[in-house]
């Protein structure tokens, strides 16, 4: 039984095969530690970082690519930007629909003097930017929202929670787990000041990868200090970028596999793979909700969602049916509550979860006619 994979909210897969080709060649080829030395091994490895960072540079129309420092993932950046800057008495504005990569820094750090508020989301996931300017205080700090739901696919409105933020003198963080790579992110338009992204999602590249970018200017703590390969006679951590945020070896094959999956994405063009997700998620929704029973959260437009799509069948467990799907028709899944209590709690679904499909690139509309196929049959034996 040939496997359907639909879970690539959490890690997209299959890669392209030229980032199984990159991270091959750089663990057998570039022995050298990117930064540390004058070897050739070790400028080989520096300017294969360089390139990936212009490659992001261009990506996010950063201006300066030394301003994005490599993290292992979205959650290491976030906790960077969170913890780096907001000090006890700050107040910090979020959503509803948050991640636990958001909200469990922020709950801890309210425990410690930091003020959080979280703007109340409709039951599918969207926002009025409006409510978020209510909620600014003389304190506020920090704006920190997500693209997009990892739950719903909901886009939110980043321009004009952009437009508020610097309107108010207030930082805006964007976490783009769910975008980078799949939707058009600008950092000068939608006046980001800090974004958090991982690798091994929508930019296709390996997990293990990520990073965070700084607007120049901002004072930031970063969240550990070691070796950077500069000014290591002194004892003091550097204060510049990108190695302020960057202390001890960097993942160079991940990084080169993540360079693999950024140049894919601009030979095929980010329209073309984002229309191919629109295809593939709105078969799936057509399909799904003439199906008696089913429960489908988030937007009904497609251009509001990424292809993101929530879904229970009245009366089975949403882990039985994740795992049915699985073992019965090879269709691989998300289920449960997706890290996101929060955003469950949104929608009326903190209690049983919920089933996810994250249908990708590499994904064909045979197979979500298949997987629709088989969420009728559960349906029907249910």
């Amino acid at each position: 039984m040939k496997s359907i994979y639909l879970d690539n909210a959490a890690t997209s897969f299959p890669k392209p095969e030229s980032v199984y080709r990159a991270v091959d060649f750089c663990q057998r080829n570039l022995g050298g530690n990117p930064g540390r030395g004058s070897s050739r091994e070790a400028l080989k490895a520096g300017s294969l970082l360089l390139d990936a960072r212009e490659a992001l540079a261009a990506l996010f129309n950063i201006q300066d690519s030394a301003q994005i420092a490599f993290c292992s993932n979205v959650t290491e950046a976030l906790n960077i930007g969170l913890k780096g800057i907001l000090k006890p008495g700050d107040h910090v504005i979020t959503t509803s629909m948050e991640h636990n990569a958001v909200a469990r820094p922020l709950f801890r750090m309210s425990q410690e003097g930091v003020e959080w508020t979280a703007v109340n989301c409709e039951p599918d996931g969207s926002l009025d930017p409006e409510e978020l300017r209510r909620a600014i205080k003389p304190q506020t700090r920090m704006i920190c929202v997500l693209h997009a739901s990892n739950l719903t696919g909901t886009v939110m409105p980043v321009k004009a929670i952009g437009q508020i933020a610097r309107e108010n003198g207030i930082l805006f963080m964007l976490d783009t787990a769910q975008t980078a790579g799949v939707l058009r992110i600008d950092v000068e338009e939608f006046k980001i000041d800090l974004l958090a992204f991982t690798g091994h999602k929508g930019l296709l590249g390996p997990q293990g990868t990520g990073g965070i970018y700084l607007r120049p200017g901002i004072d930031i703590k970063p969240l550990k200090e070691g070796g950077t390969g500069s000014f290591s006679e002194y004892l003091e951590h550097p204060d510049f970028m990108p190695d302020h945020l960057e202390s001890g070896t960097l993942n160079t094959p991940g990084i080169a596999g993540l360079l693999a999956g950024i140049n894919f994405i601009r030979e095929i063009g980010m329209k073309n793979i984002r229309k191919h997700e629109q295809e593939l998620t709105q078969l799936l929704i057509d399909g799904l909700k003439e199906i008696p029973g089913i429960s489908l959260y988030g937007p009904d437009d497609i251009n509001k969602r990424t292809a993101v799509l929530a879904f229970n069948i009245a009366g089975m467990d949403c882990g039985e049916l994740s795992m049915t799907l699985d073992y019965e028709y090879g269709v691989i899944t998300r289920s449960g509550l997706h890290c996101a209590p929060l955003a469950h709690a949104t929608l009326g679904t903190i209690h049983n979860g919920a089933c996810r499909f994250s249908p990708g690139f590499f994904n064909t509309k045979e197979e979500i006619e298949a997987v629709v196929k088989a969420v009728h049959k559960l349906a029907r034996r249910n």
